[in-house]
């Protein structure tokens, strides 16, 4: 008997079909993975399980009974919880408070005695957290545990996870893992939505891949591979492996000198930080995240103040006093730092140059040259959407990362800074990024690529600073480096001499 079928479920937003006829059958204490790039449909489909859309026509079946599901309160009390990729958590409240949050129908709160429960629960469930502490002040792995507790708390016995890795280190995905394999063992059913091959076959029975809206294959992961799977997502041959050329560094285009930098609450972060960048080449910065890479990121940019030390640019990326015309960033967060969610495609990708020909002449926006270059960006960075005028809030990630992307790269900078440039993409979004940034760095350009996926790092570098408490411990040659070598060093072990 299966726990979760869906048939024929379809869903329209105006004329865009985001599910069309989508069919499926998930087993009780199964691991099932969605898979499909970017703007598939995989959100859309877990948010009509979870009772956050309506289908416009199929059914819903739950343990062979068909079910409707129009609020999300009616998908919790059949036991439906589902772990969004962006938390949906209070920062400001404990860790309790934000697992009891609108379960409570009565007046009286005994908090002590729901800390109590927490606890146990997480116990019970190998899920460590300090009830008592404040959410805000939690590394994001604690935070997804208490997402994690909270559809426990509420019974659920069906749990969907979107991107659930997305933002964790290695350790703390290893962690979740494990917790998630318990978790399926105790007899919980859970649909896991991810972009990364790897953690799909390690951990999921049976697998659904979407492409463009459709199911285009129902699989096992002893029956696939991470290439056929690949394959199936984009509807092209992936490679999985970058064919990348050998750098030919030039001139410095960035000098850190002894670079102490502080974070928001005013605690060192980065420490003593010294380097080169020269055009021709990546330099990527491996480390567990919040390690300092935020803060070094943002002084470059100038975004924040250098507390000592010295950032020199060149000539050809900083063009007077306050004008850094040369350089492209792309932040860790897209939704809050690279874009305006508000505001149209058209419209984001002209943020940094909207007062210039030809986007405005006589301090007027020119429409005409706003949309040309619009459809010229959607059309080279493959940003797929309907119109130039849709909100950037209603694309994929994937889409809202190749507007920044495109945004960026417009004007060819001589420095390029990308944090966690793949964040949450899939395998053909990631390769697109990828691809656009070495073709960059061909061109001439210099690039600090920034990321906690060790992988990804090893693949896109030239050079690689690892970085441990503020310092870069060691600056290792990308050809000769190891896992192991980079990962010892990441965890906090002893300095190797640098190239």
């Amino acid at each position: 008997m299966s726990y979760l079928r869906l048939e024929e479920i379809t869903k329209r937003f105006g004329s865009f079909i985001a599910n069309d006829n989508i069919s499926l059958t998930i087993d009780p204490g199964k691991i099932h993975a969605i898979l499909g790039e970017n703007g598939a449909g995989k959100t859309t489909l877990m948010n009509i399980i979870s009772g956050l859309y309506q289908p416009d026509s199929g059914q819903i079946f739950l343990q062979e009974k068909p079910v409707k599901i129009n609020f999300p309160s009616i998908a919790i009390k059949l036991g439906i919880g589902m772990i969004h990729q962006h938390f949906m958590l209070v920062p400001q409240l404990s860790v309790t408070e934000n697992i009891i949050l609108g379960t409570l129908k009565n007046w009286g709160l005994n908090l002590r005695q729901k800390q109590q429960e927490i606890a146990a629960l997480s116990e019970a469930y190998g899920l460590t957290v300090d009830p008592t502490a404040k959410v805000e002040n939690l590394p994001v792995g604690a935070q997804q545990r208490v997402e994690i507790l909270k559809v426990l708390y509420r019974k659920a016995k069906l749990l969907i996870l979107d991107e659930p890795t997305a933002v964790l280190t290695p350790p703390e995905i290893d962690l979740l893992m494990a917790i998630l394999r318990q978790l399926a063992a105790d007899g919980h059913t859970i649909i896991f939505i991810s972009h990364k091959l790897d953690e799909v076959m390690n951990l999921c029975d049976t697998v659904t891949v979407l492409r463009r809206g459709k199911v285009v294959a129902n699989t096992t992961t002893k029956e696939a591979t991470p290439q056929q799977l690949a394959a199936l997502m984009v509807g092209r041959e992936v490679a999985l492996q970058l064919d990348k050329t050998s750098a030919s560094p030039g001139k410095v285009v960035l000098s850190a000198q002894n670079l102490q930098i502080e974070d928001d609450r005013g605690v060192l972060t980065v420490r003593n930080v010294s380097f080169e960048l020269r055009t021709g080449e990546i330099l990527g910065i491996a480390g567990v995240d919040g390690n300092g890479q935020r803060e070094l990121a943002d002084a470059i940019t100038g975004l924040r103040t250098v507390k000592q030390g010295k950032i020199e640019l060149n000539p050809s990326v900083q063009a007077g006093k306050g004008s850094v015309v040369g350089l492209g960033y792309i932040p860790e967060d897209r939704q809050k730092m690279g874009l305006v969610l508000q505001f149209n495609i058209a419209q984001n990708l002209i943020l940094k140059a909207f007062k210039n020909l030809p986007f405005c002449r006589r301090f007027l926006l020119q429409p005409e040259a706003i949309r040309n270059n619009a459809y010229s960006a959607t059309q080279e960075f493959d940003i797929r959407a309907t119109t130039e005028d849709v909100k950037v809030s209603q694309l994929s990630g994937g889409n809202q990362q190749k507007v920044v992307l495109a945004r960026e790269l417009a004007r060819n900078p001589m420095l390029v800074v990308a944090m966690q440039p793949t964040r949450g993409l899939d395998v053909g979004a990631t390769e697109a990024v990828q691809r656009r940034l070495l073709a960059q760095r061909d061109r001439g350009a210099a690039i600090l690529y920034i990321s906690t996926e060790l992988e990804e790092v090893m693949a896109m570098s030239d050079r690689i600073a690892v970085m441990y408490r503020g310092e870069f411990v060691s600056v290792l040659d990308a050809r000769t480096a190891t896992v192991e070598q980079i990962g010892f060093l990441m965890g906090g072990g002893r300095k190797a001499s640098s190239t």
